[in-house]
């Protein structure tokens, strides 16, 4: 679950590296006073988000001589906004961080106008508030508006400005930003852990593993284990006082030079000896209750050394602390921040010794954090076995990122995939696309929408098309090829997202074979970049979120819906008799509060979470159940049909839990994502940005939904006859259901 708020990727603004002497406000122009003619917009500042006219107005300002003017086009093309920004480096320490400026707008009649303010770490954002919460649109003057938000220690970046998602002009002047209230440039200088100062491997790792025998990948699987147990529980490597990455480029030559048992573990003792005292604490308790706990039992091996287990015994039972450099927890959530991890964006792939360290960050991250581990269907430890070879065999960019979007996948959580695919990952997969959209139907690849109606048409490819292979492969053979490469909590999900690969390529076209009213016909389909085809085009596609499908039945489409629109439209689906929540989409809005106690006469618990832990890591349990609606004597009590399938994801997810509990509701489609819980963010070496479920999600019973999604109460799926004909048979039977029990 995650709430829909604009996430500002800023990956194109510059990043302002920290100077000696903390710079002073004008050196950021946020006044917007400082011009270079010629220059639309003020010095250090650029426009971010399409479609939108940006301009330094002299004129219409608060204060001093510019102000900033986004003006909206008209019409506004989906999914577009206007935004201001600018980059301040996290140089300084605080605990809260304050954003001020004055605003004026006019004619904005809808989307909302505010202040931004996104916190960037290495593993990505951290804390972002742009004010979509406050609803602010219409016409007004110059006012101050403000926003806070906790300042992390972990912050890399502060990106600021101003942004308007609706029509109509909006005005920016005079920001300022403060920390712990007062001006940012006074705040005292941020003081770097020990592991910030260490920069012997940053030109690379030095490490070279040819000789890959049985005997050294299962050294280098133990090795694994016992780098990330360190990095979690001991005491001098959570107070950031090493650089884990390069303590792992420290011990590797000296394991893999070892000629025998007793040397390689007077290495490792003599390692860890090192790494500074231990206070001795007590004994981890076992927490019955515990929904997982992390499996130790390796440390008392009898194959380890007495001396070396003694050691380890004692930093697994250390004093207990909730602070660590390497993980955090996000506040009022729980779900892990993994912290002060570097991208290395400009690894060297044939490096062995930063794939080995991608190997080991994820598979820890997964062994400690993973609040899912134990709905892993293989054997968490003997996969790390098994990718050893796999992660040492990647040496070029390619064979590195699809090893690890195969680790990846092993984890089945559909938020875990390889968000940036660009490079390598891009053009394996293929640059360009065929202009239609397939989703599996019946079993079957089947063209169910164009991602462009005028190209798609122009295709050969129609609507209802079974393709049965593509340049000369067959969907059985595809399917094997890509499914390991295709991560998601469950088969249909993988589905979904193997589909979507399906017609890609680097050259202009594609051979394609389709049955179309049961006769074979082979096409030659052109292909074209994303600058002519949006892969995205059809995403929360339906243009209302709500609308009467006859005088009794009221139709919702949360893809589309505003908690603003509350009050003008409860009343309307009051007077039905029937609704339809129509949860194939992603919510724009968090309903579960605000339209989730409308459904029910009286409150009703539905979800309860399980949460990691910092002082003990891996453990993780259950928080008490979480409760939805009140006395609510003016509740909807008409028949409801909720209305599920496989792209019903995440925060789409958790909303159906909540509107599950309304009295006269019947569940109707097929299996969710099964992906639910707020999504961590992960950095690997190579910056592969990947994430997982962070916090696990449960029914009060304790039934988990990862995997397993919402299951229908009645399972309706599309057919390949209905697609051809145009039909919505998911609607239509919902509509039917309604219609009999009047």
């Amino acid at each position: 679950m995650k709430k829909n708020l604009i996430v500002l990727t800023f990956l194109c603004l510059p990043f302002l590296s920290a100077a000696q002497e903390q710079p002073a406000a004008t050196d950021f122009n946020l006044d917007f006073e400082k011009k270079t003619p010629g220059q639309t917009l003020p010095d250090k500042w650029i426009q971010w988000g399409t479609g939108y006219q940006l301009f330094t107005d002299s004129t219409e300002k608060h204060n001093g001589k510019n102000a900033v003017l986004i003006k909206a086009p008209s019409p506004i093309p989906p999914g577009k906004f206007g935004c201001v920004a600018t980059t301040i480096p996290a140089a300084y320490s605080g605990k809260e961080i304050e954003l001020r400026g004055y605003l004026k707008f006019k004619d904005v009649t809808s989307g909302w106008v505010g202040l931004v303010m996104q916190i960037d770490g290495n593993t990505g954002t951290l804390q972002l508030n742009n004010m979509q919460k406050e609803g602010i649109r219409g016409t007004a003057d110059w006012k101050e508006y403000h926003i806070k938000l906790p300042y992390p220690r972990s912050a890399a970046k502060i990106h600021v400005g101003a942004l308007t998602t609706g029509p109509g002009e909006l005005w920016v002047d005079d920001l300022e930003l403060l920390i712990d209230g007062k001006p940012f440039y006074e705040a005292p200088a941020k003081q770097p852990f020990a592991a910030e100062l260490d920069k012997e491997f940053d030109k690379g790792s030095n490490i070279v593993i040819d000789n890959l025998t049985p005997a050294l990948v299962a050294d280098l699987s133990d090795l694994g284990k016992l780098w990330g147990f360190l990095k979690y529980y001991h005491p001098a490597v959570k107070h950031g006082n090493h650089n884990w990455d390069y303590a792992l480029f420290r011990i590797l030559p000296q394991l893999t030079n070892a000629k025998s048992k007793v040397a390689k573990e007077k290495a490792l003792y003599q390692w860890i000896k090192k790494l500074g005292p231990v206070q001795p604490g007590t004994a981890q308790p076992d927490i019955a209750d515990a929904k997982l706990k992390p499996t130790l039992e390796w440390l008392s091996n009898p194959s380890i050394g007495k001396e070396l287990r003694a050691l380890l015994d004692t930093i697994k039972n250390a004093q207990k602390t909730d602070e660590s450099y390497y993980i955090g927890q996000y506040p009022g959530v729980g779900n892990p921040e993994f912290k002060n991890e570097h991208p290395y964006p400009q690894m060297q792939y044939s490096d062995s010794g930063y794939r080995l360290l991608g190997l080991y960050r994820y598979w820890n991250m997964i062994e400690y954090f993973f609040p899912y581990k134990y709905l892993i269907k293989e054997d968490w430890q003997a996969v790390l076995t098994e990718f050893i070879p796999k992660f040492i065999k990647a040496t070029d960019e390619t064979s590195y990122k699809l090893a690890a979007l195969e680790l990846i996948g092993k984890v089945q959580d559909t938020h875990a995939n390889v968000y940036n695919q660009q490079g390598a990952l891009n053009r394996y997969f293929g640059e360009k696309y065929a202009p239609a959209q397939l989703t599996f139907i019946e079993n079957k690849p089947v063209v169910t929408d164009y991602y462009n109606a005028a190209l798609g048409e122009k295709s050969g490819l129609k609507i209802g098309d079974i393709v049965e292979k593509i340049n000369g492969k067959t969907i059985a053979q595809l399917i094997k090829e890509k499914l390991p490469y295709s991560p998601a909590s469950n088969y249909p999900t993988q589905l979904r997202v193997l589909a979507s690969n399906l017609l890609r390529t680097n050259d202009s076209t594609i051979s394609v074979s389709i049955r179309r009213n049961d006769k074979v016909q082979d096409l030659t389909v052109p292909a074209f970049g994303t600058n002519q085809v949006n892969i995205y085009a059809n995403y929360n596609k339906t243009d209302t979120c709500f609308k009467m499908i006859n005088p009794d039945i009221a139709y919702l489409y949360p893809g589309k819906w505003k908690n603003a629109y509350m009050s003008k439209l409860t009343p309307e689906i009051s007077k039905s008799k029937g609704l339809i929540i129509d949860m194939r989409c992603y919510p724009s809005d968090f309903m579960v509060f605000s339209f989730g106690p409308y459904l029910l006469p009286e409150a009703k618990p539905f979800v309860k979470f399980t949460i990691g832990s910092i002082q003990s890591p891996g453990i993780f349990t259950f928080t008490p159940n979480l409760s939805i609606g009140r006395s609510n004597p003016e509740y909807y009590k008409g028949k409801i049909i909720l209305i599920i399938n496989e792209n019903t994801q995440s925060q789409a997810e958790y909303t159906s839990m909540t509107f599950k509990t309304a009295p006269n509701i019947t569940v109707i489609g097929s299996t969710t994502a099964g992906a639910d819980g707020n999504l961590s963010a992960i950095v690997l070496p190579g910056n592969i940005r990947t994430g997982i479920s962070g916090v696990g999600i449960y029914y009060p019973d304790g039934k988990e939904t990862q995997q397993v999604g919402i299951v229908p109460d009645l399972e309706v799926k599309p057919t390949i006859q209905g697609i051809t004909a145009g039909k919505d048979e998911l609607l239509d039977k919902a509509v039917m259901l309604l219609s009999e029990s009047k």
